[in-house]
């Protein structure tokens, strides 16, 4: 799995010209999934997403997380994560999973944050959506669950 989070102030994600999904404070995340992810990574990431410490506390020191802020999450699910762009100029898509199979990790995902007492508003799987927001900061930050194979295998 891999999570681009952005903190904001605002957020909302459009289909079809109506608007779907809306925060204020907290975060968006833009979630991907791939043939390795099982809900095992979710709960991981879920945990990982909701006790980041990216928000300021009152000395202006990022020192507080989601769970810290009473944040929300703007969830939308991006297959694009997993572009695969060293052949050629256009992207291949190979390495994101299934859509049948991701929509029933990113159902669970987004149902894990609120069993975890977080506000979620989310876009629309697999619809053309159009997702407006205040980057905060701008904090911008990814984290891909491969990594952590990767840094596991080296122990």
């Amino acid at each position: 799995m891999k999570v681009v989070i952005q903190r904001t102030t605002k957020a909302y994600v459009k289909v079809n010209g109506k608007i779907v999904g809306k925060i204020n404070k907290g975060l968006v995340v833009l979630a991907g999934f791939n043939k390795n992810d099982n809900e095992n990574i979710i709960d991981q990431m879920i945990n990982k997403i909701i006790n980041l410490r990216i928000f300021n506390d009152e000395k202006g020191v990022m020192n507080l997380s989601l769970n810290n802020i009473k944040g929300s999450i703007l969830s939308i699910s991006q297959f694009t994560l997993y572009a695969d762009t060293t052949k050629g100029r256009r992207p291949s898509y190979i390495n994101s999973l299934e859509a049948s199979i991701a929509i029933k990790l990113y159902d669970y995902f987004n149902q894990k944050l609120k069993d975890n007492n977080i506000e979620v508003a989310t876009g629309i799987f697999g619809e053309y959506m159009q997702v407006d927001f205040v980057n905060d900061g701008p904090i911008t930050i990814i984290i891909d669950s491969e990594e952590w194979r990767k840094n596991n295998d080296k122990k």
